[in-house]
């Protein structure tokens, strides 16, 4: 016994017509709905997507402790916990090495200082889910009585390329230490190269 089969039936003209046009409309809607948002979600790997483009996300964890953003960010960028090791802020955050903190006085109360000291080294380089982050813990924090960022060989790496002209002679920038004067986005913990602008200069990609 065969297997029996309806024969086909043809659709109409016109159904056909709505039907195709559904089919072009359905894709450009989704693709709507996902471009919008691509503009509020990161992914994974620590990438943003802008309609086709691929915007970088944050390499360190940005700054996140109240506190030690109006401490520090009033004299300088508050550089995020993952720029240094926890052993290395422990050592800044020492009471007598904020008394001669890099030649400046910047005492702090007891209390206050043990939190910003309790958050820079639970947040630590060592600590961190970003690479970036994580490279900038490895070998030392330089030679000197302070740990510097500026110091480790990430950084000296990554920077050994710039002229000193660039930065230390530049009087828009005048130090290495300086992140946010070239690294626009340095305040949100992004340091991708493509965002590099040196005042003056223009961008810088090696």
């Amino acid at each position: 016994m065969g297997i029996h089969t309806q024969p086909a039936r043809l659709l109409p003209g016109s159904l056909i017509a709505a039907l195709l046009a559904l089919g072009a409309a359905g894709p450009a809607l989704g693709d709507d709905d996902d471009h919008n948002d691509e503009y509020d979600d990161y992914h994974e790997h620590g990438e943003r997507h802008v309609g086709r483009w691929v915007e970088p996300g944050e390499d360190v964890r940005p700054v996140s402790n109240a506190a030690y953003a109006e401490e520090c960010g009033a004299c300088h960028m508050a550089y995020q916990p993952g720029l240094l090791p926890g052993a290395a802020w422990q050592r800044i955050m020492a009471p007598d090495a904020l008394m001669d903190h890099y030649g400046d006085d910047a005492s702090l109360s007891d209390d206050v200082r043990r939190e910003l000291a309790g958050y820079l080294t639970t947040h630590g380089a060592e600590l961190s889910r970003k690479s970036r982050a994580r490279a900038f813990g490895v070998g030392d924090s330089g030679s000197g009585t302070l740990p510097r960022i500026t110091a480790t060989r990430y950084f000296r790496n990554e920077h050994h390329e710039i002229p000193s002209r660039m930065v230390e002679g530049n009087p828009d920038v005048g130090s290495f230490s300086n992140c946010n004067a070239c690294h626009q986005g340095a305040g949100d913990g992004v340091y991708n190269e493509h965002r590099v602008r040196i005042p003056g200069y223009g961008r810088w990609d090696d």
